[in-house]
């Protein structure tokens, strides 16, 4: 017999954490294995256990989702990653994918989805919550209809460090205290990257890199 599949809960609720661990108990060859309340607790559980799956919200206090999950899978490549969020908002969508999940799923989808999304992860598919898909979907048709092929821009090291960031979801203060700079001079390289792009707002800007996989090595 094999030996079930192995998943970690990281959410800051313990009432959804508990409702997570119980739908999925239900499953003869599943096993949830731990619960952390944000993603530092996570990381000190995977010191002790490695699980082949992290069920993870978003919005985390201490160190969030998407700062989790880059430091998860730079310990542990294997993991599958599966965000479940309340966030139904693309931006935070194609933020998610661009740090490395596997999977995008919306709470308010999590009573009839979450087996569902495990198992196409699990799979070695990208599961995306039937609330966003659509939109996700349409943005990407647009862009093949378009036939558009992104421009060649060349950016500074420094650039290409803020745009990093700023795909990652992080603000110009967060962004300024990563790097060791004030956040004026952030605002300013924010400034350059619209520009440089030709987009009016960040939300385009990011949406416009994930979609012609320009992303910052």
């Amino acid at each position: 017999m094999s030996s079930p599949y192995r998943i970690i809960i990281a959410d800051d609720h313990s009432l959804i954490r508990k409702g997570l661990a119980a739908i999925i108990e239900l499953e003869s060859d599943m096993q949830v294995i731990g619960e952390a309340a944000d993603g530092e607790e996570l990381l000190k559980i995977l010191t002790r256990r490695q699980p082949d799956m992290v069920v993870m919200d978003i919005s985390m206090p201490n160190l969030n989702g998407i700062d989790a999950i880059g430091k998860v899978l730079a310990l542990y490549p294997d993991i599958r990653i599966l965000i479940l969020t309340m966030h139904c908002n693309s931006q935070y969508f194609y933020n998610g994918l661009s740090a490395g999940a596997h999977g995008y799923l919306i709470k308010d989808d999590s009573d009839t989805e979450l087996l569902t999304a495990i198992n196409t992860v699990r799979a070695g598919k990208t599961y995306i919550s039937p609330q966003l898909s659509t939109e996700v979907t349409d943005a990407m048709f647009s862009a093949f209809r378009e036939h558009r092929d992104p421009a060649i821009i060349n950016l500074t090291p420094r650039e290409r460090d803020v745009l990093s960031l700023v795909i990652k979801g992080h603000t110009s203060r967060k962004i300024a205290e990563i790097l060791c700079l004030s956040p004026r001079t952030i605002d300013h390289h924010r400034a350059s990257l619209l520009k440089k792009f030709k987009m009016k707002n960040t939300v385009d800007l990011v949406k416009y890199v994930l979609e012609n996989s320009i992303l910052p090595q």
